[in-house]
């Protein structure tokens, strides 16, 4: 089996390639080694001690290590890792465990009923245009909140955290959002 890997725009971040599907739906996102407990394979990333953050998409994992780590001194490791859950075709997820999320409303956005039309058209751009173009990058943007002319966005994966990430904000997604839907004035990330 060919794990094929890429560079991200994050440095810290690469995204592997196994070659079939990682996740049938969704996104999955890990932070921390506790919320890494749901799945096995995230776990075992996590237990090279390196790992700060493992993000599964539709065909990738993305895996983001400490500042300080080298790649070239992880890289082997997590190819094996990665290489050994794909070969073994053990499921990606502990039983009982969400296998995919689209991650609950935060606390503090709850959209305007009267704003559904523009929410609408808000969501619609980042699944056409947003998130495929993201995915390529390693990473997810998830829609959170839309209040006043602002829209709020989580950012996962690669996304988390890479130098280059406020300028996509601003530079890309805002300027995409603001030429379609004229309601809106600015793009947080939350």
């Amino acid at each position: 089996m060919l794990i094929e890997t890429e560079s991200t725009p994050n440095p810290a971040t690469l995204k592997f390639l196994p070659g079939r599907a990682v996740m049938e739906a969704g996104t999955r996102d890990f932070a921390s080694p506790e919320e890494a407990e749901a799945s096995p394979l995230a776990s075992a990333l996590f237990s090279l001690g390196d790992v700060t953050g493992v993000f599964f998409g539709r065909d990738f994992v993305s895996v983001t290590i400490a500042p300080g780590a080298e790649w070239a001194d992880v890289k082997p490791d997590v190819l094996g890792i990665v290489m050994d859950h794909f070969l073994a075709d053990v499921p990606l997820f502990n039983a009982a465990s969400a296998g995919f999320s689209v991650p609950a409303e935060d606390a503090g956005f709850v959209d305007d009923p009267a704003d559904a039309d523009i929410i609408d058209q808000i969501k619609e751009l980042i699944e056409t245009r947003v998130r495929p173009a993201v995915a390529n990058d390693g990473g997810d943007i998830i829609y959170r909140g839309f209040d006043k002319g602002n829209v709020y966005l989580k950012m996962q994966g690669a996304c988390a955290g890479c130098p280059s990430s406020t300028a996509t904000l601003k530079n890309g997604i805002e300027s995409l959002l603001k030429h379609y839907v004229p309601e809106v004035t600015a793009v947080h990330a939350v």
